[in-house]
């Protein structure tokens, strides 16, 4: 990751791009820090940029948070700044700024090719660097979150026909909330985890639960029969007696189906046309691990395009402000809507979301707080997959 600075930057003065920066995200996603390289050719003089920069109320904030590029500084000889989101498909990894002419789409096109490029070597590379590593955190994380962090799909996927993002707190201090998903054919596979307690046997819980419930649906297992798996998995080898509320469901692409069972956790919610309409009931089981053996009803819901599913986990609403009053779940499904109306993107409508429960709770959660929006657009394959990311 050391050298990715100084690459980019002979790339990009190949081409004419000059003052090449990359600024990637920290976990929260509240500020943006400058990845620095080695060498007197590693981009820009770092001693003469910002190390960190605030998303809220700054220029790369905002090309960060609307996902498009963004003008920022002129100067006089024509030329100015410009700030490029850096992304994977949908998953948000920071912003490149370069300095080019305003007017010229050549250049403007170059860069927006750069910052994909950049994109996929972050990805590649990020998880094998330790600098790139600490440089995305902004504090200490224990060894369960550790944990949860290298096990987590990315935080956000869109194709044409569906989005799939989630977010999660306290970042640095995971203990038993995790959640998955994949994409098979037509079918989305999602599922959402809470383990007993706040701790490393909370963390490693929720690994043998997700583990399992990978497994399961690699051996093409329906949701009873992966749910029965996990439970096995978690009575045979988790001997320290914590169990797992779960919901898991699959989303037909091409009908709009949502097939879910719940475990002793809460309903999910349907968002449709800017109301909440509905919540999903459905006889649970009981939690897996107990060894109780109740098994849950299979349900099913026929979607309509644009609908948005909420799976959430009891830290999302239970969230106390230091008067002790919950956030609740009214004022989750209303501040949802509300960010939906405003037209934000799924991603940047949760990063807001835990921001704001975090401000509500004091800066400081009790439980872990986890949050997944699954949103169906049809399926039309006629959209491009960026303007399906986008709410209409």
């Amino acid at each position: 990751m050391e050298q990715l600075p100084g690459a980019a930057a002979r790339t990009a003065a190949d081409v004419g791009l000059d003052d090449v920066l990359i600024y990637v995200v920290d976990l929260q996603q509240t500020v943006l820090r400058l990845l620095t390289g080695k060498g007197p050719d590693a981009g820009a003089d770092p001693g003469a940029e910002s190390p960190e920069l605030k998303i809220e109320g700054t220029i790369a904030g905002r090309a960060f948070q609307t996902m498009e590029p963004v003008i920022g500084q002129v100067f006089d000889d024509g030329t100015c700044q410009f700030w490029f989101p850096i992304l994977d498909g949908a998953e948000r990894i920071g912003v490149l700024r370069t300095t080019i002419r305003r007017d010229d789409e050549r250049l403007r096109s170059d860069a927006e090719y750069l910052a994909g490029l950049v994109a996929l070597i972050i990805v590649s590379k990020g998880p094998y660097s330790d600098s790139f590593s600490r440089l995305v955190r902004t504090g200490g994380m224990t060894v369960s979150a550790e944990m949860q962090w290298r096990l987590l799909p990315p935080l956000t996927f869109a194709n044409d026909e569906v989005v799939v993002s989630a977010a999660l707190e306290p970042a640095y201090k995971l203990g038993g909330d995790t959640f998955d998903y994949a994409l098979a054919g037509d079918t989305v596979h999602v599922g959402i985890f809470d383990a007993m307690g706040h701790d490393t046997a909370a963390g490693l819980t929720a690994s043998l639960a997700v583990a399992a419930f990978r497994n399961g649906r690699l051996k093409a297992g329906g949701l009873i029969e992966t749910g029965q798996a996990i439970e096995d998995v978690l009575a045979e080898e988790n001997t320290s007696g914590r169990f797992v509320t779960a919901v898991l469901a699959e989303l037909n692409l091409r009908s709009g189906v949502l097939s879910w069972a719940s475990y002793g956790h809460p309903v999910p919610v349907i968002i449709r046309k800017g109301r909440w309409v509905t919540t999903l009931e459905c006889r649970p089981g009981t939690p897996l691990g107990t060894g109780l053996g109740i098994a849950p009803d299979l349900c099913a819901e026929q979607l309509e395009p644009g609908d948005r599913i909420l799976l959430y986990t009891d830290g999302i609403v239970e969230a106390r402000d230091p008067d002790k009053q919950e956030f609740g779940l009214p004022r989750f499904i209303d501040f949802l809507i509300k960010r939906n109306a405003d037209g934000l993107s799924a991603p940047e409508t949760l990063r807001r979301l835990i921001h704001n429960i975090l401000e509500h709770h004091a800066g400081r959660l009790d439980d872990d707080a986890t949050v997944l929006l699954l949103e169906w657009h049809g399926s039309s394959r006629s959209l491009g997959g960026m303007e399906a990311m986008r709410p209409d």
